[in-house]
Protein backbone atom coordinates (compact mmCIF):
# COMPACT_ATOMS: atom_id res chain seq x y z
CA UNK A 1 0.00 0.00 0.00
CA UNK A 2 1.31 3.43 -0.92
CA UNK A 3 0.90 6.27 1.58
CA UNK A 4 0.68 10.00 0.92
CA UNK A 5 1.03 12.97 3.24
CA UNK A 6 -2.28 14.68 3.96
CA UNK A 7 -1.75 18.29 2.90
CA UNK A 8 0.58 20.23 5.20
CA UNK A 9 0.00 17.84 8.11
CA UNK A 10 2.22 15.15 9.59
CA UNK A 11 -0.39 12.49 8.80
CA UNK A 12 0.39 9.72 6.34
CA UNK A 13 -2.74 8.27 4.73
CA UNK A 14 -3.18 5.20 2.55
CA UNK A 15 -3.66 5.96 -1.15
CA UNK A 16 -6.81 3.83 -0.96
CA UNK A 17 -9.37 5.23 1.47
CA UNK A 18 -12.38 3.18 2.53
CA UNK A 19 -15.67 4.92 1.82
CA UNK A 20 -18.55 3.82 4.03
CA UNK A 21 -21.77 5.37 2.76
CA UNK A 22 -23.35 1.94 2.16
CA UNK A 23 -23.09 1.00 5.86
CA UNK A 24 -26.57 1.02 7.35
CA UNK A 25 -28.46 0.78 4.05
CA UNK A 26 -26.91 -1.66 1.59
CA UNK A 27 -24.63 -3.18 4.24
CA UNK A 28 -25.46 -4.32 7.76
CA UNK A 29 -23.32 -3.46 10.76
CA UNK A 30 -21.72 -6.91 10.64
CA UNK A 31 -20.88 -6.48 6.95
CA UNK A 32 -19.51 -3.01 7.61
CA UNK A 33 -17.26 -4.35 10.34
CA UNK A 34 -16.08 -7.12 8.02
CA UNK A 35 -15.16 -4.54 5.39
CA UNK A 36 -13.31 -2.41 7.92
CA UNK A 37 -11.38 -5.39 9.26
CA UNK A 38 -10.32 -6.47 5.77
CA UNK A 39 -9.37 -2.96 4.67
CA UNK A 40 -7.11 -2.50 7.69
CA UNK A 41 -5.53 -5.91 7.08
CA UNK A 42 -4.58 -4.69 3.58
CA UNK A 43 -2.81 -1.59 4.86
CA UNK A 44 -5.66 0.91 4.64
CA UNK A 45 -5.54 3.38 7.52
CA UNK A 46 -7.87 6.05 6.08
CA UNK A 47 -11.65 5.83 6.59
CA UNK A 48 -14.15 8.37 5.28
CA UNK A 49 -17.72 8.89 6.45
CA UNK A 50 -20.27 11.69 6.99
CA UNK A 51 -23.13 12.62 9.26
CA UNK A 52 -25.37 12.41 6.15
CA UNK A 53 -24.80 8.69 5.64
CA UNK A 54 -26.18 6.14 4.89
CA UNK A 55 -27.02 6.87 1.28
CA UNK A 56 -29.59 7.62 -0.05
CA UNK A 57 -30.11 10.19 2.70
CA UNK A 58 -33.21 9.92 4.84
CA UNK A 59 -34.19 10.52 8.45
CA UNK A 60 -34.25 6.80 9.26
CA UNK A 61 -30.58 6.22 8.41
CA UNK A 62 -29.16 9.65 9.30
CA UNK A 63 -25.95 9.13 11.28
CA UNK A 64 -26.19 5.33 11.17
CA UNK A 65 -22.95 4.92 9.25
CA UNK A 66 -21.02 6.87 11.88
CA UNK A 67 -22.63 4.70 14.57
CA UNK A 68 -21.51 1.51 12.81
CA UNK A 69 -17.94 2.82 12.58
CA UNK A 70 -18.12 3.90 16.21
CA UNK A 71 -19.05 0.40 17.33
CA UNK A 72 -16.14 -0.98 15.29
CA UNK A 73 -13.67 1.51 16.77
CA UNK A 74 -14.88 0.70 20.27
CA UNK A 75 -14.59 -3.04 19.67
CA UNK A 76 -11.22 -2.83 17.92
CA UNK A 77 -9.41 -0.25 20.03
CA UNK A 78 -6.13 1.23 18.76
CA UNK A 79 -7.88 4.41 17.61
CA UNK A 80 -4.60 6.23 16.96
CA UNK A 81 -3.56 4.07 14.00
CA UNK A 82 -6.68 5.04 12.06
CA UNK A 83 -7.07 8.34 10.18
CA UNK A 84 -10.77 9.09 10.47
CA UNK A 85 -12.55 11.62 8.25
CA UNK A 86 -16.13 12.80 8.51
CA UNK A 87 -18.24 15.55 6.99
CA UNK A 88 -20.81 18.11 8.10
CA UNK A 89 -23.87 18.34 5.87
CA UNK A 90 -24.73 21.65 4.27
CA UNK A 91 -28.11 23.22 3.49
CA UNK A 92 -30.81 21.59 1.37
CA UNK A 93 -34.43 22.11 2.37
CA UNK A 94 -35.66 19.94 -0.48
CA UNK A 95 -33.60 16.81 0.21
CA UNK A 96 -31.99 17.00 3.68
CA UNK A 97 -34.80 18.63 5.63
CA UNK A 98 -34.24 16.01 8.36
CA UNK A 99 -30.82 17.58 9.11
CA UNK A 100 -31.25 20.78 11.06
CA UNK A 101 -34.44 21.54 9.15
CA UNK A 102 -32.51 21.68 5.87
CA UNK A 103 -31.19 25.15 6.66
CA UNK A 104 -27.68 24.43 7.90
CA UNK A 105 -25.35 27.39 8.23
CA UNK A 106 -21.62 26.90 8.69
CA UNK A 107 -21.35 29.12 11.74
CA UNK A 108 -19.54 28.38 14.99
CA UNK A 109 -22.61 27.25 16.93
CA UNK A 110 -23.83 24.82 14.29
CA UNK A 111 -20.34 23.48 13.62
CA UNK A 112 -19.89 22.70 17.31
CA UNK A 113 -23.28 20.97 17.47
CA UNK A 114 -22.51 18.85 14.40
CA UNK A 115 -19.01 17.94 15.59
CA UNK A 116 -20.24 16.90 19.03
CA UNK A 117 -22.97 14.72 17.54
CA UNK A 118 -20.51 12.99 15.18
CA UNK A 119 -18.03 12.39 18.01
CA UNK A 120 -20.78 10.76 20.06
CA UNK A 121 -21.84 8.49 17.20
CA UNK A 122 -18.24 7.63 16.31
CA UNK A 123 -17.40 6.90 19.98
CA UNK A 124 -14.16 8.86 19.76
CA UNK A 125 -12.68 12.01 21.27
CA UNK A 126 -11.44 13.45 17.99
CA UNK A 127 -11.88 13.41 14.21
CA UNK A 128 -8.66 13.61 12.18
CA UNK A 129 -10.18 15.35 9.17
CA UNK A 130 -13.44 17.29 9.36
CA UNK A 131 -14.92 18.38 6.04
CA UNK A 132 -17.75 20.62 4.86
CA UNK A 133 -19.78 18.24 2.70
CA UNK A 134 -20.91 20.87 0.20
CA UNK A 135 -20.89 24.67 0.11
CA UNK A 136 -23.41 26.74 2.02
CA UNK A 137 -23.57 29.21 -0.85
CA UNK A 138 -25.35 28.72 -4.16
CA UNK A 139 -22.86 27.25 -6.64
CA UNK A 140 -22.28 24.24 -8.88
CA UNK A 141 -21.91 20.83 -7.23
CA UNK A 142 -23.40 17.31 -7.46
CA UNK A 143 -23.30 17.49 -11.26
CA UNK A 144 -24.98 20.85 -11.64
CA UNK A 145 -23.88 22.96 -14.61
CA UNK A 146 -24.58 26.54 -15.61
CA UNK A 147 -23.82 28.82 -12.67
CA UNK A 148 -26.67 31.13 -11.66
CA UNK A 149 -26.34 33.91 -9.14
CA UNK A 150 -28.65 33.46 -6.14
CA UNK A 151 -31.30 36.13 -5.65
CA UNK A 152 -30.62 36.45 -1.92
CA UNK A 153 -27.39 35.51 -0.15
CA UNK A 154 -27.62 37.98 2.72
CA UNK A 155 -27.94 35.24 5.32
CA UNK A 156 -24.85 33.31 4.24
CA UNK A 157 -22.17 32.70 6.83
CA UNK A 158 -18.98 34.57 5.86
CA UNK A 159 -16.17 32.11 5.17
CA UNK A 160 -14.04 33.86 7.78
CA UNK A 161 -16.67 33.02 10.42
CA UNK A 162 -16.75 29.40 9.26
CA UNK A 163 -12.98 29.19 9.63
CA UNK A 164 -13.18 30.73 13.10
CA UNK A 165 -15.80 28.17 14.08
CA UNK A 166 -13.60 25.35 12.83
CA UNK A 167 -10.55 26.79 14.61
CA UNK A 168 -12.46 26.67 17.89
CA UNK A 169 -13.01 22.93 17.39
CA UNK A 170 -9.33 22.43 16.53
CA UNK A 171 -8.29 24.32 19.67
CA UNK A 172 -10.69 22.18 21.72
CA UNK A 173 -8.99 19.04 20.35
CA UNK A 174 -12.19 17.73 18.78
CA UNK A 175 -10.88 17.90 15.21
CA UNK A 176 -7.29 17.90 14.00
CA UNK A 177 -7.54 19.24 10.44
CA UNK A 178 -10.15 20.62 8.05
CA UNK A 179 -11.12 19.86 4.47
CA UNK A 180 -13.63 20.84 1.82
CA UNK A 181 -15.89 18.74 -0.39
CA UNK A 182 -17.76 19.40 -3.62
CA UNK A 183 -15.97 22.74 -3.83
CA UNK A 184 -15.12 25.05 -6.71
CA UNK A 185 -11.73 26.67 -7.43
CA UNK A 186 -13.07 30.00 -6.14
CA UNK A 187 -14.24 28.44 -2.90
CA UNK A 188 -11.02 26.55 -2.27
CA UNK A 189 -8.90 29.66 -2.78
CA UNK A 190 -11.15 31.80 -0.57
CA UNK A 191 -10.69 29.38 2.32
CA UNK A 192 -6.92 29.21 1.75
CA UNK A 193 -6.39 32.95 1.34
CA UNK A 194 -8.42 33.89 4.40
CA UNK A 195 -6.76 31.23 6.53
CA UNK A 196 -3.29 32.42 5.60
CA UNK A 197 -4.10 36.06 6.25
CA UNK A 198 -5.91 35.53 9.56
CA UNK A 199 -3.94 32.66 11.15
CA UNK A 200 -6.83 30.23 10.81
CA UNK A 201 -6.80 26.49 9.96
CA UNK A 202 -5.60 25.70 6.46
CA UNK A 203 -7.60 23.37 4.25
CA UNK A 204 -5.58 20.16 3.78
CA UNK A 205 -7.76 18.31 1.26
CA UNK A 206 -10.63 18.60 -1.19
CA UNK A 207 -13.06 15.71 -1.60
CA UNK A 208 -14.50 16.09 -5.09
CA UNK A 209 -15.71 13.64 -7.75
CA UNK A 210 -13.03 12.31 -10.07
CA UNK A 211 -13.13 9.39 -12.48
CA UNK A 212 -12.72 8.49 -16.14
CA UNK A 213 -16.21 9.97 -16.62
CA UNK A 214 -15.54 13.19 -14.72
CA UNK A 215 -12.11 14.80 -14.88
CA UNK A 216 -13.31 18.36 -14.34
CA UNK A 217 -11.06 18.59 -11.27
CA UNK A 218 -8.16 18.93 -13.69
CA UNK A 219 -9.54 22.15 -15.17
CA UNK A 220 -9.47 24.50 -12.21
CA UNK A 221 -8.56 22.58 -9.07
CA UNK A 222 -5.53 20.43 -9.92
CA UNK A 223 -3.25 23.47 -10.07
CA UNK A 224 -4.47 24.49 -6.61
CA UNK A 225 -3.64 21.01 -5.34
CA UNK A 226 -0.12 21.39 -6.69
CA UNK A 227 0.62 24.96 -5.66
CA UNK A 228 -1.19 25.00 -2.30
CA UNK A 229 -0.50 21.42 -1.16
CA UNK A 230 -4.21 20.57 -0.98
CA UNK A 231 -4.60 17.10 -2.43
CA UNK A 232 -7.68 15.50 -3.93
CA UNK A 233 -9.69 12.87 -2.09
CA UNK A 234 -11.40 11.40 -5.13
CA UNK A 235 -14.96 10.18 -4.63
CA UNK A 236 -17.05 8.10 -7.04
CA UNK A 237 -13.91 6.88 -8.86
CA UNK A 238 -16.11 4.21 -10.47
CA UNK A 239 -18.99 6.58 -11.20
CA UNK A 240 -21.40 4.85 -8.80
CA UNK A 241 -20.20 1.51 -10.17
CA UNK A 242 -20.95 2.42 -13.78
CA UNK A 243 -17.30 2.01 -14.86
CA UNK A 244 -17.31 -1.65 -13.83
CA UNK A 245 -19.43 -2.22 -16.94
CA UNK A 246 -22.12 -4.04 -14.98
CA UNK A 247 -24.87 -1.68 -16.12
CA UNK A 248 -24.11 -1.95 -19.83
CA UNK A 249 -27.22 -3.40 -21.51
CA UNK A 250 -28.61 -4.70 -18.20
CA UNK A 251 -29.92 -3.76 -14.76
CA UNK A 252 -28.24 -6.05 -12.21
CA UNK A 253 -30.44 -7.03 -9.29
CA UNK A 254 -29.93 -5.08 -6.03
CA UNK A 255 -27.27 -2.83 -7.56
CA UNK A 256 -27.36 0.80 -6.45
CA UNK A 257 -28.61 2.32 -9.70
CA UNK A 258 -31.17 -0.46 -10.07
CA UNK A 259 -32.58 0.26 -6.62
CA UNK A 260 -32.35 4.04 -6.91
CA UNK A 261 -32.62 5.01 -10.59
CA UNK A 262 -32.83 8.71 -9.71
CA UNK A 263 -29.05 8.65 -9.28
CA UNK A 264 -28.59 9.26 -13.00
CA UNK A 265 -25.49 11.47 -12.83
CA UNK A 266 -23.27 8.83 -14.42
CA UNK A 267 -25.73 7.13 -16.76
CA UNK A 268 -26.64 9.66 -19.46
CA UNK A 269 -26.17 8.52 -23.10
CA UNK A 270 -22.72 10.13 -23.41
CA UNK A 271 -21.51 8.54 -20.18
CA UNK A 272 -22.81 5.14 -21.28
CA UNK A 273 -20.95 5.39 -24.59
CA UNK A 274 -17.74 6.49 -22.87
CA UNK A 275 -18.10 3.65 -20.36
CA UNK A 276 -18.52 1.15 -23.16
CA UNK A 277 -15.27 2.34 -24.74
CA UNK A 278 -13.36 2.23 -21.45
CA UNK A 279 -14.64 -1.26 -20.68
CA UNK A 280 -13.69 -2.47 -24.16
CA UNK A 281 -10.22 -0.96 -23.72
CA UNK A 282 -9.73 -2.75 -20.41
CA UNK A 283 -10.83 -6.09 -21.81
CA UNK A 284 -8.61 -5.68 -24.88
CA UNK A 285 -5.64 -5.45 -22.52
CA UNK A 286 -7.01 -8.24 -20.32
CA UNK A 287 -7.64 -5.91 -17.40
CA UNK A 288 -10.58 -5.78 -15.03
CA UNK A 289 -12.53 -2.60 -16.01
CA UNK A 290 -13.00 -1.51 -12.41
CA UNK A 291 -9.32 -1.98 -11.61
CA UNK A 292 -8.28 -0.05 -14.71
CA UNK A 293 -10.57 2.84 -13.78
CA UNK A 294 -9.28 2.91 -10.21
CA UNK A 295 -5.64 2.57 -11.28
CA UNK A 296 -6.08 5.61 -13.51
CA UNK A 297 -7.25 7.67 -10.53
CA UNK A 298 -4.41 6.28 -8.41
CA UNK A 299 -1.89 7.50 -10.99
CA UNK A 300 -2.84 11.19 -10.82
CA UNK A 301 -0.13 13.43 -9.31
CA UNK A 302 -2.66 15.65 -7.50
CA UNK A 303 -4.28 12.71 -5.70
CA UNK A 304 -3.95 12.20 -1.96
CA UNK A 305 -6.40 9.29 -1.67
CA UNK A 306 -8.85 7.37 -3.82
CA UNK A 307 -12.09 6.70 -1.92
CA UNK A 308 -13.46 3.27 -2.81
CA UNK A 309 -16.69 1.70 -1.63
CA UNK A 310 -18.25 -1.71 -2.00
CA UNK A 311 -21.36 -3.66 -1.08
CA UNK A 312 -19.72 -7.08 -1.20
CA UNK A 313 -16.41 -8.46 -0.03
CA UNK A 314 -15.65 -9.60 -3.57
CA UNK A 315 -15.98 -6.02 -4.80
CA UNK A 316 -13.89 -4.72 -1.91
CA UNK A 317 -11.06 -7.17 -2.53
CA UNK A 318 -11.06 -6.37 -6.24
CA UNK A 319 -11.06 -2.62 -5.67
CA UNK A 320 -8.25 -2.66 -3.12
CA UNK A 321 -6.16 -4.85 -5.44
CA UNK A 322 -6.21 -2.01 -7.99
CA UNK A 323 -3.57 -0.29 -5.83
CA UNK A 324 -0.97 -2.69 -7.25
CA UNK A 325 -1.92 -2.10 -10.89
CA UNK A 326 0.30 0.28 -12.89
CA UNK A 327 -1.10 1.29 -16.26
CA UNK A 328 1.26 1.29 -19.24
CA UNK A 329 1.86 4.39 -21.35
CA UNK A 330 -0.02 2.68 -24.18
CA UNK A 331 -3.13 2.22 -22.07
CA UNK A 332 -2.90 5.77 -20.70
CA UNK A 333 -2.61 7.11 -24.25
CA UNK A 334 -5.71 5.21 -25.32
CA UNK A 335 -7.58 6.51 -22.28
CA UNK A 336 -6.69 10.04 -23.39
CA UNK A 337 -8.06 9.37 -26.87
CA UNK A 338 -11.40 8.30 -25.42
CA UNK A 339 -11.41 11.29 -23.10
CA UNK A 340 -10.74 13.68 -26.00
CA UNK A 341 -13.57 12.10 -27.97
CA UNK A 342 -16.09 12.21 -25.07
CA UNK A 343 -14.72 14.64 -22.47
CA UNK A 344 -16.27 14.68 -19.00
CA UNK A 345 -19.64 13.15 -19.93
CA UNK A 346 -20.74 12.96 -16.28
CA UNK A 347 -19.59 16.13 -14.47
Amino acid sequence: MQYNTLGNTDLSVSRICLGTMTFGEQNTQAEGHQQLDYAVSQGINFIDTAELYAIPPCAETYGVTEEIIGHWLQKRGRRDDIILASKMAGPGSDWVSHIRGGGTRFNGTTIETAVDASLKRLKTDYIDLYQLHWPERNTNYFGRLGYQQAADEQNLTPIIDTLRGLKKQVQAGKIRHIGLSNETPWGIMQFITLAKSMDLPLVVSVQNPYSLLNRTYEIGCAEISHRENVGLLAYSPLGFGVLTGKYLDQQPENARLTRWPNYSRYSNPQAIEATRRYVELARRFQLDPAQMALAFVNSRPFLTANIIGATSMEQLRNNIASEKLILTEEILSEIELIHQSIPNPAP
